[in-house]
């Protein structure tokens, strides 16, 4: 099996400085390919100098976000042969372990989209994100519940995409490529969807570990805790949030989640966490992507 990792990043040099190098360790990888979004750090001149053949980069002319480098990087992977392809972002780290572990799983369980968990890289006895575990509504933050709730060492049907998944090449042939218009978030969770309604076998492999640095924010509890909204500083990655997110769930859940989403929106934004500016531009947001407009981020890009 030819295994390629894919790697997406964005001027975060002394992140790929450390990943890299992990990657490189790793035998089992036939390539590295680095998908560099027009860094201006020094990214594009430091892959230049690395002397590896097995590394290699492309420099993107403009920052297309994580959606178009993993657009970019996963078709690159595919032309090139591979038969899996490892996906990552710049600031994660996987276990020395981690990609043996997957494969192992592949082999035996025939997986098609599968990955490790992903641990808070500041405390590793908890998830960097939270995830709902399959057949009911339980959202779970710590590595305990995880290891509690699996079954054969897999929690079948979950996966947190594109922190160090292992994606089959029929896969993608059969699926296509990330949606590169999301630019950010959301894009993961459609290209996750969209496998699940092909019928791919995904699933976590609890025993495969792979650090991420957490955020406090991801999973706020909302509505007195019963449910949880993914609340962002940052109004660019709460615009793509918004807008993917409502065409995600049109395409996929139906017009009631994608109302159940507005709802939810509008008594975080007044009530858990009051910023009554967040609501119409989470307005603005949703009715760009309804039309087809994937252009007003770019306000927000700095």
């Amino acid at each position: 099996m030819r295994v390629q990792a894919v790697v997406v990043t964005f001027n975060r040099l002394a992140m790929l400085q450390r990943l890299v190098p992990r990657l490189q360790e790793i035998p089992g990888l036939e390539r590295i390919l680095v998908v560099d979004n027009a860094s201006t750090d020094g990214t594009g001149e430091w892959l230049v100098a690395l002397d590896d053949p097995r590394v290699g980069h492309e420099t993107l002319t403009t920052n297309t976000g994580g959606a178009g480098g993993f657009h970019h990087g996963l078709g690159w992977a595919v032309r090139e042969g591979a038969d899996l392809v490892w996906l990552m972002d710049d600031d994660g780290l996987p276990a020395p372990d981690c990609l043996d572990l997957l494969l192992e799983r592949v082999e035996r369980d025939r997986l098609e989209f599968c990955g490790p968990a992903v641990l808070a890289e500041q405390d590793p006895s908890r998830l960097c994100f939270p995830i709902r575990l399959p057949g009911g509504t339980r959202v779970v933050h710590e590595m305990a519940a995880v290891e509690a709730a699996a079954r054969d060492g897999l929690i079948d049907d979950v996966v947190i995409p594109f922190n160090g998944v292992l994606v089959t090449r029929e896969l993608v042939e059969r699926i296509g490529l990330p949606r590169e218009e999301f630019f950010i978030w959301g894009d993961d969770v459609e290209y996750l969807w969209r496998a699940q309604r092909a019928g791919a076998r995904i699933a976590t492999v609890v025993d495969a570990h792979f650090l991420h640095p957490a955020t406090d924010d991801l999973g706020t509890p909302m509505m007195f805790g019963r449910t949880t909204y993914n609340h962002t500083p940052s109004d660019l990655k709460h615009y793509c949030m918004a807008r993917n997110n409502t065409l995600n769930l049109r395409a996929y859940r139906g017009w009631l989640h994608v109302l159940l989403f507005w709802l939810k929106t509008v008594w975080f934004y007044l009530f858990t966490k009051p910023q009554p500016g967040r609501i119409p531009l989470s307005a603005r947001a949703a009715a760009a992507g309804l039309r087809g407009d994937f252009t007003g981020h770019r306000t927000y890009l700095r």
